[in-house]
């Protein structure tokens, strides 16, 4: 996932929802083939949310792609006026499956204005467009920055000696956010959270969540 700043206060919750959207799919799919943006894991993503909620709200978007964001987006206001970090989840899904993406990207979420979630109609469908096309040139920045970032983990690779140090960096370069616990591959979790320190160190990761325990790191 892109991290960017929120203009709106319930994003860190975006953020938080995607994380554990990817992640849990990752972990728990197991390589079974469930798609990330299937109802079953956005459910997973957004759990007080029934199912047939999310099928119904998705399913109200039609037309192009921002239009079918903005009117999925539009509906679940008006249903729930205050679960705007939910409308702009499943705007940001609905914008995703209409361009075919296998995951969701928070373009809407990141970019579109407060105000502008209680607009109706032809205005919010153009402050979605409006807000996408913010988005694209710092997503497209950010993810040149990101190829950048992998390309130094591994260029450090070769020189990291921990015992399954390999496997965890393919994690790295494969997951948008890793925890230790999840780095089985280096047999212990106090092994695990030396080797993400490390990465940090070498300035080839980040700790993502900002907190002092239940770390989430990443490229």
């Amino acid at each position: 996932m892109i991290r960017l700043q929120s203009c709106v206060p319930e994003l860190a919750t975006w953020e938080r929802r995607v994380i554990g959207l990817v992640c849990t799919v990752d972990v728990a799919s197991g390589g079974s083939g469930e798609r990330p943006l299937s109802i079953k894991a956005l459910h997973r993503a957004l759990p007080g949310v029934e199912p047939a909620r999310i099928a119904t709200w998705l399913d109200t978007g039609t037309g192009a792609p921002v239009t079918r964001a903005a009117l999925v987006l539009e509906t679940v206001l008006s249903d729930h006026p205050q679960e705007e970090a939910v409308a702009l989840i499943l705007a940001d899904v609905a914008l995703a499956q209409a361009l075919g993406w296998r995951y969701a990207l928070p373009l809407l979420a990141t970019s579109l204005r407060r105000g502008a979630l209680r607009q109706r109609g032809e205005e919010l469908r153009l402050a979605c467009h409006r807000a996408v096309t913010r988005s694209a040139a710092e997503l497209a920045r950010q993810a040149s920055d990101l190829s950048r970032r992998t390309d130094r983990l591994k260029a450090v690779a070769p020189k990291l000696r921990a015992k399954g140090a390999g496997a965890a960096v393919e994690m790295f370069l494969t997951r948008d956010a890793v925890a230790p616990a999840a780095l089985a591959s280096l047999n212990s979790d106090r092994a695990a959270r030396r080797f993400c320190d490390r990465l940090v160190d070498l300035g080839v990761a980040r700790e993502l969540t900002g907190r002092d325990f239940f770390r989430l790191y990443g490229v």
